[in-house]
């Protein structure tokens, strides 16, 4: 049996006070009896607070209102989490900056980077692939999926807007994965927000992705979140723990807090996928390059079709 706990907290430019609430969700992990924490994206030096508005790009290791500070993996921070770690499996959210890369011209470039973690090794990178509005201005992409092996079984990473692809989550499932961490910045709908966070539209899409990828490859899905505001971000919340039939298991709400919950993976597995198994089910044939089309361009609005409303 594995114990699990997905985390909701909001977390701030300052590294020091990142490190003292990473302290503090670790400690409460192991008094719980967890084996594995996931914190959210960016819990090491916050998130982008106004995403567009990048003017310091040019240097990527200089923290600003809308970037937060790079980090090396080889680095003094990610010794610290390790540290923190020690028996616990912590896959944790940060902001990386790495040799080289596309559009490098100081050598260096930034990746919106997961890393999954013990006190004896880093056991996995993975860098986001999937970049919503503005973020390739502050990120590199990163260019691919996969799983790794850890002491508590075989798991993946993804940040964010990932949840949203299902080749993403298929991808590391055939890879062996039995469960994934997504961990996220997601915030809530910025045009017709909800009064009630737990109304918002976005936040009813984030817990529906989470619920449909665990489905749709019938593994174990853990989704970590942001908490509060950041900047001009509202975030959700809705850390969880989603079985592979799409059951949430434990959940947050929409306020700070974390999700515990006790699973089997093993057995979970063989239940889930002991008739229609959809890995087995699949049609690869069937699809043929569909998977991998482009999609047809959006409609031209209809103002620009009449000519109107151009300056």
């Amino acid at each position: 049996m594995l114990t699990v706990a997905a985390v909701s907290a909001g977390f701030s430019r300052d590294l020091d006070a990142c490190f003292a609430q990473v302290e503090r969700l670790v400690a409460d992990a192991r008094e719980r009896g967890a084996g594995l924490l996931a914190l959210p994206e960016a819990a090491i030096g916050g998130y982008l607070s106004t995403l567009g508005s990048h003017g310091d790009v040019a240097d990527p290791r200089r923290p600003s209102r809308s970037q937060p500070p790079a980090l090396r993996l080889d680095g003094p921070e990610v010794a610290r989490l390790r540290a923190l770690a020690g028996d616990l499996v912590l896959c944790v959210g940060l902001c990386e900056l790495a040799p080289g890369g596309p559009g490098a011209d100081s050598g260096e470039t930034r990746y919106n980077t997961a890393v999954c973690l013990t006190g004896d090794a880093v056991l996995g990178v993975y860098r986001k692939v999937h970049q919503p509005l503005g973020e390739h201005l502050s990120y590199a992409a990163g260019t691919g999926f996969g799983a790794f092996e850890t002491p508590v079984g075989r798991i993946a990473m993804q940040v964010c807007y990932d949840k949203a692809f299902p080749e993403a989550a298929r991808a590391q499932a055939l890879d062996g994965a039995q469960l994934v961490v997504s961990m996220s910045a997601w915030p809530a709908s910025r045009t017709g927000a909800a009064p009630v966070l737990a109304d918002d539209r976005w936040t009813h899409r984030f817990d529906l992705l989470d619920r449909a990828r665990a489905l749709d490859n019938q593994l174990f899905w853990v989704a970590s979140n942001q908490a509060g505001t950041f900047g001009s971000l509202r975030y959700v919340g809705s850390a969880k723990v989603v079985d592979p039939g799409g059951t949430v298991l434990a959940h947050t709400g929409t306020g700070p807090g974390t999700a515990v919950a006790t699973i089997d993976l093993d057995s979970g597995l063989a239940a889930a996928r002991g008739g229609m198994y959809h890995l087995r089910d699949r049609r690869p044939d069937a699809y043929g390059s569909a998977v991998a089309a482009v999609p047809a361009p959006l409609p031209e609005p209809v103002w620009e079709r009449a000519g109107a409303g151009r300056a």
